[in-house]
């Protein structure tokens, strides 16, 4: 089903019409084969880069594409509708890259052509195995030594271990609490830098998520980003836009399974004429419709209040929820419209169904989204 997407200007156009067309190119007869294979698709990452497509709501000055982040998520989504992993790949290395574009020194900024090019790819360590959605309490340690800090602990469910080239860590520098967390850019390749095996995970078993093991790791006391104790609040600023991401992954997601279950129900032969033609499917294709609809309009509408300068957190939280929940409702749909033959993985609603389940919990799970927009109530 074509999109009809009112776009701020003419480039806008003529870049999605591009992601569009490495999309259907890059990723769509790829995806299928690389996530039977589990292998994570570098190449297609670095061909993105080259494409500009690594950078895009970054300033051009740093070698990004100084685009709207309204634009941006249209793109993510158009990626997401053909493969998922890569999406959320695109998703996660521009959450990466954030802290170094907002907070970084002038030094550090000099390695944004290479992050936002692709050459470098990132990954971002906030979540440990006993702490994840409370991020405050996290107890991975860094203690000045000299010209460095010596990080020690355990980071968990992080995308891009073992395939990333930096890291961003949020690390305690200081006493207990948010106050105490500071983040560092890491090489992902130093001493005492260990990622462990791969997790085995229901999706996206195309992008690789692993704990990172931190044992006395030396990071270099001028990759500290902001100053110490500011790692909190640059996380924080990050998930936010990260949870827009996410929610344009979402939408693009539930594009693909509305767009496959239609062009399924067209084609499928029952009682003499196509299934689409019964009411019962065509008013579950017609809820699905209307459902990816209003994700995409209220993941829009927080990006242009992102564009505006104006808060957005809470609108973030509300995409964030609602778009995912959105594309596991559709997923599942799209399983059922094509019956018995949802449920193999020769259609790809099958791998649908199974990516859907992990957007509801990444870069923070619904039930904290929940908590977020609840306590906004009480301000």
């Amino acid at each position: 089903m074509t999109v009809d997407r009112i776009l701020p200007t003419e480039e806008a156009h003529e870049l999605l019409e591009l992601v569009t067309e490495l999309a259907d190119r890059e990723l769509a007869p790829r995806a299928a084969d690389f996530e039977a294979r589990g292998e994570f698709p570098r190449e297609v990452l670095r061909t993105l880069g080259r494409s500009g497509l690594l950078g895009l709501p970054y300033p051009q000055e740093y070698g990004g594409a100084e685009q709207p982040y309204e634009v941006y998520l249209q793109a993510l989504e158009i990626l997401a509708s053909r493969w998922l992993a890569v999406a959320e790949a695109v998703s996660v290395h521009t959450l990466s890259c954030y802290p170094t574009v907002a907070y970084g020194t002038e030094q550090q900024r000099k390695l944004l052509p290479d992050l936002l090019g692709g050459d470098l790819l990132g990954a971002y360590c906030l979540s440990e195995p006993q702490g994840g959605s409370d991020a405050a309490a996290l107890t991975t340690r860094a203690a000045r030594d000299g010209d460095h800090y010596r990080v020690t602990g355990t980071k968990a469910w992080i995308t891009h271990a073992a395939t990333a080239d930096f890291y961003n860590v949020f690390c305690r520098t200081g006493g207990p609490g948010a106050d105490g967390i500071s983040c560092l850019l890491a090489p992902a390749r130093g001493p005492g830098i260990e990622p462990q095996r791969a997790e085995r995970t229901m999706g996206l078993r195309s992008s690789p998520v692993a704990q990172i093991v931190f044992d006395n790791a030396p990071v270099p006391v001028d990759r500290l980003i902001g100053r110490e104790g500011d790692g909190f609040r640059i996380a924080m600023a990050a998930l936010d836009s990260g949870r827009l991401g996410i929610a344009a992954c979402a939408v693009g997601l539930a594009q693909g399974a509305l767009d496959y279950a239609v062009g399924y129900a067209r084609e499928r032969q029952q009682f003499g004429r196509p299934i689409i033609d019964f009411q019962g499917l065509g008013f579950m294709l017609a809820d699905m419709a209307t459902q990816v609809a209003a994700a995409r309009a209220l993941t829009l509408a927080a990006a242009r209040l992102r564009d505006a300068g104006r808060p957005y957190r809470i609108e973030a939280a509300k995409a964030k929820l609602f778009a995912t929940d959105t594309a596991m409702r559709v997923a599942t749909d799209a399983v059922q419209v094509l019956g018995g033959a949802g449920y193999v993985a020769d259609h790809p609603v099958e791998r649908y169904f199974r990516e859907a389940k992990v957007l509801q919990i990444v870069e923070g799970t619904n039930q904290i989204q929940r908590m977020v927009i609840a306590r906004s109530f009480s301000r």
